[in-house]
């Protein structure tokens, strides 16, 4: 399965984003947000051991939906291809895009390469 994302790990359900935003904890890079929420082993994990994700860009930052589509393609990717730093961690995540500017992918990375090594910290504390 080169270059994708499969369903298993994307995070869906009503139940499941409800569950992250009431319980999840809200951090913050420099022009990216994110709600993180570690599963327990005493939950039902649908895929265990492995994340899942969602991301979002805001309709009032981009109105046109092509530029949204493709800061979600760019932050889809770079949690793909280092997906790794998370290996054995449970845990639902939201990234959200926050700023107007136009970011490069390689800055998209790295900023979600820090938002995963947070995580990453915080879950083998």
């Amino acid at each position: 399965m080169p270059f994708t994302l499969p369903q298993s790990e994307r995070l869906k359900g009503k139940q499941a984003v409800s569950a992250l935003m009431t319980g999840g904890r809200w951090g913050f890079t420099t022009h990216l947000k994110y709600c993180c929420r570690i599963r327990t082993q005493e939950e039902e994990d649908p895929v265990p051991g492995r994340s899942r994700i969602m991301v979002s860009v805001p309709k009032r930052l981009f109105k046109r939906a092509v530029r949204r589509n493709l800061y979600k393609r760019r932050m889809r990717e770079a949690y793909r291809t280092q997906k790794a730093l998370l290996e054995g961690v449970g845990a639902d995540i939201l990234f959200l895009y926050n700023t107007r500017e136009d970011l490069p992918f390689e800055e998209v990375r790295a900023q979600v390469e820090t938002i995963l090594k947070r995580i990453g910290n915080e879950a083998h504390r």
